[in-house]
C-alpha cells in the first residue's frame, strides 16, 4: 500500500473499495487446485484479520466497518453457514503473519483481510503451505499471486476501462502524465499497459516531482509536450487530495484544457464533492463503480449501523459474497484457487467482480464525465461479463 499525502489518503491506503455467484510473490503464480477442503455439514470458518490494534483512529473504523459489512454480507447468505472469526492485527506484518498462523491452526478455511499490502503480503506467506488462500483488501497488484488475492480496484482495471472507452469515443492519441512516486510510476505503468491493449497510442509521457513547487515547475513542459505531440487526450495518475487541484489550474492556463484535450483521471474525481466545482476538470474522465448499485450499499449500512461506511468497507461485503456463492455450489473443493478464478464471477455491492489467476480482480466499472459540477455516467456499469465495457 502506497502512503501519499492528506487525511482523505486514509481510504487508499490499501493500494500498496445480496450476492449471488455469476492472487504473492513468495508463491507460485499460477492458482492451485489444492485447498483444504469443506464440511459442507457444518459452518465454514472464515478468518477475518482486521487493523484494529495499530493505535490509529481511522484503523479502528475501518476495521469496524470492515466487520460491519462482512456481517452485512452473511445474513444475506440464506441457508449458508459462515462462521466468521475476528483477528485483530493492527498494522503489523509480523502480527497479520501471526494471526493468519493462528487463524490456520483454529480451523480457518480461507482468509478474508488484511487491509495493508505488506501485511497481506506477509499472511499470505505465513499460510501459504496450508493451501488457504487469503482474500486481501489491498490493491496492491505488486503482492498478488499464488495464495493472495486482491479486492480492492486496481489501476490495472480502471486504465483498462478507461482507455478501451477511449478508443471507442475516437481518443487514440494519449498523453501519460504521472507522479513521480511509487502509485504514480504503479499507475504510469498500469496506463501504458491498458493503451497498448486497447489500440491507444501513448504519445508522450510527462512526469513531476510529488510536490507542489514540483508540479509548479513542470507544468510549462507538460503543455508544450501535450502540444509538441498531437495529443487528443491525457491521462493524469494524480488525485484530489494530490497533484490534481494543481494540473488542473496550470495546464489550462498553459493553453492545454480539458474542453480540448480530453482529461482522463485514474482515481476518483469525485472525492471529495468539493473537487467537482473545480474549473479545470470540466468534462474530464473517470471510471467508478455503479452508482445506484453503491448507493444501495450505502443506504442499506447507514440503516443497519447509523453511519456511511468506510470507502472500502464493500470489500469485506464482497469476500464474503464470494464465500457465500461457492460453498452454495455444493463442492467440498469450494475454497480453492481454482474455484475462486471461476469466470463467470461475482456479484457484489459495487457491481460485477471476478478475480484472476495472477490475483488480481477485474470490476465492472462505469465512465463519468464532470458536467456543470456534476457527476454524470456516459457509458454504465457492464452488469456481466463479456459484455459492454469489459
Amino acid at each position: 500500500m502506497f502512503t501519499v499525502l492528506s487525511t482523505r489518503r486514509k481510504a487508499l491506503r490499501f493500494i500498496a473499495a445480496a450476492a449471488s455467484a455469476l492472487a504473492l510473490s513468495a508463491c507460485d503464480p499460477v492458482p492451485s487446485s489444492r485447498g483444504p477442503a469443506v464440511d459442507l455439514n457444518a459452518p465454514v470458518a472464515v478468518a477475518l484479520i482486521l487493523p484494529s490494534g495499530s493505535g490509529n483512529s481511522g484503523d479502528e473504523v475501518l476495521a469496524r466497518n470492515l466487520k460491519q459489512a462482512a456481517d452485512l454480507a452473511i445474513a444475506d447468505l440464506n441457508g449458508v453457514q459462515i462462521d466468521l472469526r475476528v483477528y485483530n492485527a493492527g498494522s503489523d506484518p509480523s502480527t497479520s503473519a501471526a494471526m493468519a498462523r493462528q487463524a490456520v491452526d483454529e480451523g480457518a478455511k480461507i482468509i478474508l483481510g488484511p487491509v495493508f499490502a505488506e501485511s497481506a503480503n506477509a499472511a499470505a506467506v505465513a499460510v501459504s503451505g496450508s493451501g488457504v488462500n487469503v482474500l486481501s483488501f489491498s490493491n496492491n497488484t505488486d503482492i498478488a499471486g499464488g495464495n493472495l488475492f486482491v479486492l480492492g480496484p486496481t489501476f490495472q482495471n480502471t486504465a483498462n476501462r478507461l482507455t478501451r472507452y477511449a478508443k471507442r469515443a475516437g481518443k487514440s492519441r494519449l498523453m501519460l502524465v504521472y507522479d513521480n512516486n511509487a502509485a504514480g510510476q504503479l499507475g504510469n505503468r498500469a496506463i501504458s499497459s491498458a493503451a497498448a491493449a486497447s489500440g491507444v497510442t501513448v504519445v508522450g509521457a510527462a512526469t513531476y516531482e510529488f510536490s507542489q513547487q514540483g508540479v509548479i515547475n513542470a507544468a510549462p513542459s507538460i503543455a508544450s509536450q501535450i502540444r509538441s505531440a498531437g495529443a487528443d487526450s491525457v491521462f493524469f495518475t494524480a488525485d484530489t487530495a494530490g497533484s490534481l487541484p494543481l494540473l488542473a489550474q496550470l495546464l489550462p492556463e498553459a493553453g492545454i484544457a480539458a474542453q480540448t484535450v480530453q482529461f482522463i483521471g485514474l482515481t476518483r474525481w469525485d472525492i471529495p464533492s468539493a473537487t467537482l466545482s473545480m474549473p479545470g476538470i470540466q468534462g474530464g474522465w473517470f471510471a467508478l463503480p455503479d452508482p445506484g448499485l453503491a448507493q444501495q450499499f450505502d443506504s442499506r449500512f447507514v440503516a443497519a449501523y447509523g453511519e456511511s461506511p468506510h470507502p472500502i468497507a464493500g470489500l469485506a461485503y464482497d469476500g464474503i459474497a464470494a464465500i457465500g456463492a461457492l460453498i452454495r455450489s455444493g463442492r467440498t473443493d469450494a475454497l480453492t484457487a481454482a474455484a475462486l478464478t471461476q469466470s463467470a464471477g461475482f456479484a457484489g455491492v459495487n457491481g460485477v467482480f471476478r478475480l484472476l489467476p495472477n490475483g488480481t480482480n477485474e470490476r465492472g466499472l462505469a465512465v463519468a464525465q464532470i458536467q456543470n459540477a456534476q457527476v454524470v455516467v456516459i457509458d454504465p456499469a457492464p452488469r456481466s461479463f463479456g459484455g459492454a465495457g469489459f
